[in-house]
């Protein structure tokens, strides 16, 4: 009745019989369960080590990825018709410049030349030259037809 075996008693011996390694033990799964997990957890080490020295492990290489080269985006704005937004996608205009530079399109009138973007407090020839790239050029009036702006977009 008692599990425990008294002084007297001698204890069952243990056999490896079938009955034996189908009990559970341990976490609760058969030693059979056990030994299929250790042998499928010792492949995916294998494999996880193998590719790891494949790829150069060993070496201390990094790994290469593989990307994209780089894009060229060709970015041209219409100095008469662009609003601040756009202008603040230029190199050294910021939002406030930008505004600025609207600002006194609309109150002056149109740019005649790409110099004339000068005449905004703000802007030198340095930052005419750095934005010059991504200007469009203007007609010999200074103002672009609808078929040149339909061309540019």
């Amino acid at each position: 009745m008692h599990d425990i075996p008294t002084p007297g008693e001698q204890t069952p011996a243990v056999t490896n019989d079938q009955n034996n390694l189908d009990r559970p033990r341990g976490w609760g799964i058969r030693s059979t369960d056990q030994v299929t997990v250790a042998v499928f957890t010792g492949v995916a080490i294998a494999l996880v080590a193998a590719s790891w020295v494949y790829r150069g492990g060993l070496r201390g290489r990094l790994i290469d990825i593989e990307s994209a080269p780089p894009a060229q985006v060709t970015f041209q704005l219409d100095i008469n018709s662009a609003e601040w937004p756009e202008w603040t996608l230029l190199p050294g205009v910021g939002e406030t410049l930008a505004k600025r530079i609207v600002q006194n399109r609309d109150e002056q009138g149109r740019f005649r030349s790409h110099e004339d973007v000068g005449r905004v407090n703000g802007i030198g020839p340095r930052t005419i030259e750095r934005m010059r790239a991504y200007l469009l050029p203007l007609s010999e009036e200074g103002d672009r037809t609808e078929q040149e702006l339909a061309a540019h977009r």
